[in-house]
C-alpha cells in the first residue's frame, strides 16, 4: 500500500478517535477531576493532555513506514 493511502487512512483513524476520546476525557474531568486539589488536577490534566498518543503510535509508525519496494 502506497504511503500516501496510508497517511490518509491514518488521518481518518487519528480523527475519529480523537473525536471520541476527547468528550470522553472532558466527561472524566467534569466528573472527577474537578472535586481534585489544583496540583492533583494539573497532574491529571497532563496526563489526559498526552494519553490519546499512546494508543496512536503503532498506527502513527504504520502510517510512517515507507513504501515496499515493487
Amino acid at each position: 500500500m502506497p504511503r500516501r493511502i496510508r497517511a490518509l487512512i491514518g488521518t481518518i483513524a487519528i480523527l475519529a478517535f480523537v473525536i471520541v476520546y476527547a468528550p470522553l476525557a472532558m466527561a472524566l474531568a467534569d466528573s472527577r477531576i474537578a472535586e481534585t486539589p489544583a496540583l492533583v488536577q494539573a497532574f491529571l490534566y497532563s496526563i489526559l493532555g498526552i494519553a490519546w498518543i499512546f494508543p496512536l503510535m503503532p498506527l502513527i509508525r504504520w502510517m510512517e513506514r515507507p513504501d515496499d519496494p515493487a
